[in-house]
């Protein structure tokens, strides 16, 4: 879930659909709360990976940023942007074993560097790219064909998704995950054959006058 609201999380959490969590200097900004007290909140809740992103532009800063971080919980993925201070940050956690998630990525040789400075997970924005009229989901294919090739561990987490199609195109490229806010994941589930579906056997079924228990 690509979410910085608790009350949401709880809600997928106890649905048993909550993987993962996403967050952003953007989505903090919107629930106006703590971003160190949101994060522990949200580690408290799930065991899952939560990724939470480091506000520092410079390798210095985003290492001790990051290390901050992951001292909230053992489940914090440190949040990197794909810049060359971001993948030398990352190049770091790599070697003291913390967990990256390299974000903003828009091109394979973006993915290609990420991958080879240690990142667990790449950020690739297919919305983004699909609003200036590129076919974001290219670009997951491409990232899944280089990583397959060298073999690369890093996971693609498929980001910026706006519609339940773009989730479904990233699932058929090869994307690992994808996140997106609550209201989407809901979107998922929702068909009105399906509805149509249960009220006809709900109606077929009362005409028979039967009880299952």
């Amino acid at each position: 879930m690509d979410t910085a609201e608790v009350g949401d999380l709880k809600a997928m959490d106890e649905a048993g659909f909550l993987d993962g969590v996403t967050t952003n200097p953007s989505l903090i900004a919107k629930s106006g709360r703590d971003f160190k007290e949101v994060v522990a909140e949200i580690c408290e809740l799930t065991k899952t990976p939560v990724s939470a992103e480091v506000a520092a532009l410079e390798t210095a800063g985003m290492i001790a940023e990051g290390e901050r971080l992951a001292s909230i919980a053992d489940n914090v993925v440190v949040k990197l942007p794909l810049t060359i201070d971001g993948l030398i940050a990352c190049q770091y956690f790599k070697r003291i074993g913390v967990k990256t998630n390299v974000t903003l990525c828009f091109t394979p040789s973006q993915a290609l560097l990420a991958a080879k400075a240690g990142a667990t997970y790449i950020s690739p924005f297919i919305g983004r790219l699909d609003d200036i009229g590129l076919d974001g989901c290219q670009l997951v294919r491409d990232i899944r064909a280089i990583y397959d090739t060298y073999y690369f561990d890093t996971e693609i987490i498929t980001a910026s998704v706006r519609t339940v199609n773009q989730v479904t195109e990233a699932a058929i490229a090869g994307s690992d995950i994808a996140t997106m806010p609550p209201s989407l994941f809901e979107k998922l589930i929702d068909h009105p054959l399906t509805k149509v579906g249960v009220e006809k056997f709900v109606d077929d079924w009362k005409s028979t006058g039967q009880s299952i228990l």
